[in-house]
């Protein structure tokens, strides 16, 4: 990941309205959602919320996130990794697999070691060694998404 720069929100507050302004354009989820997740992550010692992004030049060109559970059925199956995004432009570089082993060094960290996420994908996550494990229903969803889990291992 040449010239690029994963950021912590937690560490790097400054970068709070940018963020959640970039994430809400990416998901069309209402941006005071983000700002809200966002400020917990800045104000609580918990571990989650947490969000990060990833910068070149200052801009953000990608950014994930990390929830007690991304809007699905699976109550039982946290924390969720969520709103994983990279700009068109800075595909099949690696930089997604980055931001997850990222987040997934930063949450063993935190004594957390199994990490979940929903998502529509269905071989992307597997590259980065996620284990597919089930099929799950998502909020306002008609079809059922396919649910990950990650057990760190560096």
């Amino acid at each position: 990941m040449k010239n690029y720069k994963i950021i912590k929100i937690r560490e790097h507050p400054e970068f709070a309205p940018q963020a959640a302004d970039w994430f809400h354009k990416k998901w069309n989820i209402p941006k005071s959602a983000y700002s809200e997740s966002i400020s917990e992550c800045l104000k609580r010692n918990s571990d989650i919320p947490q969000w990060y992004i990833v910068l070149c030049k200052e801009k953000i060109i990608a950014g994930i996130g990390v929830i007690e559970n991304d809007f699905h059925e699976r109550k039982d199956l946290k924390p969720n990794i969520c709103a994983v995004y990279v700009e068109h432009i800075y595909r099949n570089h690696g930089i997604a697999g980055k931001m997850l082993q990222f987040v997934c060094d930063d949450f063993h960290t935190k004594g957390i070691d199994t990490m979940y996420l929903v998502t529509d994908h269905t071989s992307f996550y597997e590259k980065y060694g996620w284990e597919f494990i089930c099929m799950t229903k998502c909020n306002g969803e008609k079809e059922l998404s396919r649910m990950y889990k990650h057990i760190y291992h560096k």
